[in-house]
C-alpha cells in the first residue's frame, strides 16, 4: 500500500476581540498573529513553481518568496521582498479582498484552506513598522538622494497617490501631495473605520515615512478650485498624478430621502471617522446615534456603516439588501463579523419610501419584498418585485451605501481631461497617462469605486512611467 500524502494542515486562525467586547469600542477587531503563529501559517505554503497567487495580486507581490523568508523567521528579509512591489503592506494586509485575489488563486483554495497571505503580509508589515522610515518605504536602510528638479505633484492623498509618491520618492523625485481635507490619507482615513484600519498606528506611520523621504504634504487645497493643473506646471512640476477618488455618493431617489435622519454612507462615515463623532462632545462633530438603524447596500461600505452604528449604541441594525446574503459583494469576513456583532440582514427587500414620525423626522421605511429571478449581466440573480408584498420597518437612522460616482470638483474645472461615458477620467491603460500630456490618473477616479489594492496598483503603474520619463532608475 502506498503511503498517503501529508494532510493539508488547517489555517492558523487569527485572534479577534470577542464580539461582546469589540461592539463597545473602536479598537481594531483582528489582533494579529504572533511570530510563532505566523511561522506556522507560512510553513503551509507549498512554494509552487508557477505561483498563481502572484498573478492574483494587483501589485504582484512575490508571495512565495516573502513567505519562505517568514517561515525561516527572517522578518526583515520578508519585508524587503514585499516592498519590492507593495508600498502599503500594513494597509493591504487589513483591507484587501485577499479571498478573491491572492488567496483566491492559491492552489490550496481547492481544499478550502488557502494560505492566509493577507494575515502574513500584515504580520510582517506590523513587525517592521517601528523601524527606520527609509526602510519602511524602500525596504532598504539608506535614503535616496532627492533631486529638487524632478518635481511631481499628486492631487489627493488616498492609496493611489500615496503609492505613487512612495515609488517616486524612493527613486529620487521631489514629490508634493495636495489634499483637499485637513487630514491626510483619503479614503483610508475618512472611509474605513478605526476598528478595521487604525489611523495613528498604521496610516499616520506610513505617511510619516513618506515625509522622511522629503515628500511634502499640503492640506486644505482643492484641485480645480484653489489651484489648477496648469498652475502646478507653472510652478515647475514636471508631472502630475490625479488620485482624487470617487467620493460623490449615489442615492436611492425615493420619497422621504431628505428627511432628518437619512445619511449617505460617505457623510456618516466621514463624520464618525474623520470628525471623531464617536467621541462627541470631546470632538465637536455631532452625529445622530440612532436606536433603530437601517443600512442600504451589501458592500464593504454598508458593513462599515452598520458595524459603526452598533458601536454608537444602536439597539438594532438592519442591512436592507435586494438579494440574499449569499449574493452580497462585501468580504465574507466583514459580513461574518457584522453578524457576530448583532447586525441583522433584511434580505430580499428594497426600499420604497422613507416616512416621517410625528415630529417630521425619519420614523420608518416601507420595504418592497423581492425574490430572485434570472441572472443579470453580473452573473447574480436579478431581484424581482413580489407584487403587493410590502413591509414597514421602524427606523430613526437610515444610511445609504449603494455606491459612489466620480468626484466632479476637479473634473468640471479641467475641460482638457477626457472622460469616459461613465464620467471617469480616460487614461492609457498601459501608462496611466490622461489626455493632457504628463498628467496621469489612477484609482477610483479612473475605475469607479474599487479596492485599495487596485488603486495602489494604478498609482504604481503611473509612477513607473513618470519615473522613466524623468530619467529615474526603474528597477522592477
Amino acid at each position: 500500500m502506498k503511503a498517503s500524502k501529508n494532510p493539508i494542515m488547517p489555517r492558523v486562525e487569527m485572534p479577534n476581540q470577542p464580539p461582546a467586547e469589540r461592539v463597545r469600542n473602536f479598537d481594531e477587531v483582528a489582533l494579529g498573529y504572533t511570530l510563532e503563529m505566523a511561522k506556522e501559517e507560512a510553513a503551509r505554503c507549498l512554494q509552487c513553481k508557477k505561483p498563481k497567487c502572484v498573478k492574483g495580486c494587483p501589485v504582484e507581490v512575490p508571495i512565495p518568496q516573502f513567505i519562505a523568508e517568514l517561515a525561516k523567521g527572517d522578518v526583515e528579509k520578508a519585508y524587503q521582498v514585499i516592498k519590492t512591489t507593495n508600498s502599503l503592506p500594513a494597509v493591504c494586509g487589513r483591507v484587501c479582498p485577499q479571498e478573491v485575489q491572492c488567496e483566491g488563486s492559491c492552489i490550496l483554495q481547492a481544499k478550502g484552506q488557502p494560505v492566509a497571505i493577507g494575515r502574513l503580509e500584515r504580520f510582517v508589515a506590523d513587525e517592521f513598522m517601528y523601524r527606520d522610515a527609509c526602510g519602511l518605504i524602500t525596504g532598504k536602510p539608506e535614503c535616496p538622494y532627492i533631486d529638487p528638479e524632478k518635481k511631481v505633484a499628486c492631487i489627493g492623498s488616498g492609496p493611489a497617490s500615496l503609492t505613487a509618491a512612495g515609488y517616486l520618492a524612493a527613486r529620487g523625485c521631489k514629490v508634493t501631495v495636495f489634499e483637499a481635507l485637513h487630514e491626510l490619507g483619503g479614503v483610508l482615513v475618512y472611509g474605513i473605520p478605526e476598528f478595521r484600519l487604525p489611523k495613528e498606528k498604521i496610516v499616520a506611520k506610513e505617511i510619516g515615512a513618506l515625509r522622511e523621504l522629503e515628500v511634502e504634504f499640503v492640506r486644505n487645497r482643492v484641485g480645480g478650485k484653489t489651484f489648477s493643473i496648469q498652475d502646478l506646471f507653472d510652478q515647475g512640476y514636471k508631472a502630475v498624478f490625479i488620485g482624487v477618488g470617487a467620493g460623490l455618493p449615489r442615492f436611492l431617489n425615493i420619497p422621504g430621502e431628505n428627511l432628518n435622519g437619512v445619511f449617505s454612507a460617505n457623510e456618516y462615515l466621514t463624520r464618525v471617522n474623520l470628525g471623531r463623532a464617536y467621541s462627541f462632545p470631546d470632538f465637536d462633530t455631532p452625529i445622530i446615534r440612532g436606536k433603530r438603524v437601517t443600512v442600504y447596500g451589501g458592500g464593504n461600505v454598508a458593513m462599515d456603516a452598520a458595524r459603526t452604528a452598533m458601536r454608537l449604541g444602536a439597539e438594532s441594525v438592519h442591512i436592507v439588501y435586494r438579494r440574499t446574503q449569499a449574493e452580497m459583494p462585501a468580504r465574507h469576513e466583514e459580513i461574518e463579523h457584522a453578524i457576530e456583532e448583532g447586525v441583522q440582514v433584511a434580505e430580499l427587500c428594497g426600499p420604497l419610501e422613507f416616512r416621517a414620525d410625528e415630529c417630521g423626522n425619519l420614523g420608518s421605511v416601507l420595504l418592497q419584498k423581492m425574490e430572485l429571478g434570472e441572472p443579470d449581466e453580473s452573473g447574480r440573480c436579478r431581484p424581482v418585485v413580489v407584487e403587493g408584498a410590502t413591509e414597514e420597518l421602524p427606523t430613526d437612522l437610515a444610511i445609504i451605501a449603494v455606491g459612489t460616482r466620480s468626484n466632479p470638483v476637479l473634473l468640471e474645472n479641467e475641460p482638457r481631461l477626457e472622460l469616459n461615458r461613465w464620467g471617469y477620467v480616460q487614461v492609457d491603460e498601459e501608462t496611466g497617462e490622461t489626455s493632457i500630456p504628463d498628467v496621469y490618473a489612477g484609482g477610483d477616479i479612473v475605475t469607479g469605486a474599487a479596492t485599495v489594492i487596485l488603486a495602489m496598483g494604478a498609482g504604481r503603474k503611473a509612477a513607473k512611467n513618470i519615473a522613466a520619463k524623468l530619467g529615474c532608475v526603474v528597477d522592477d
